[in-house]
Order: structure tokens, then sequence, then C-alpha cells
């Protein structure tokens, strides 16, 4: 699955153009470099996602496509969001 894909499916970011501009202005990194919008993800990578102040790290624990809204919480884990 694509990254920018992954964001907006995960619900981590509401739009993917809005996820796509992330990765185009380097504000995202997949398993420690900087991750271009198509970038391929896998589970188990680390992805670091920057807005701002905010700095949000996650693993990804899966990469299916269509979940609902009360499953879209188990596709990542969160290993820390600092202000």
């Amino acid at each position: 699955m694509r990254l920018d894909k992954f964001l907006k499916v995960s619900r981590i970011i509401r739009r993917r153009t809005v996820a796509n501009e992330a990765c185009d202005a380097a504000r995202v990194t997949l398993n420690g470099r900087p991750a271009k919008a198509g970038a391929q993800i896998k589970v188990g990578d680390i992805a670091e996602l920057r807005f701002g102040d905010r700095v949000l790290r996650f693993r990804i624990l899966s990469d299916v496509a269509p979940v609902g809204k009360q499953d879209c919480s188990a596709m990542y884990e969160v290993l820390g969001d600092e202000s």
C-alpha cells in the first residue's frame, strides 16, 4: 500500500491530498529516511510525522485497505507523541 493512502485509510491524516503534501514537504519519514507519497509500506515499518511542533511516531501493524472507523486504530501502534 502507498504511504499516502495508508495515512488516509488509518485516519492519521483526514485527506489523501494533505498526506501527499506532507510527504512532498519532507514532513514524513519512513524507517528514518524522508519518504515520498508513493513509498510502499510494510508491516513493521516505523514512520514519523511532523506537523508544526507535534511529532507522531508509529509502527505499522496492518496494511489492509478497507477498514471501518472502529478498526482504523488497529492499523498502527503509537510509539511517541511529542508536542
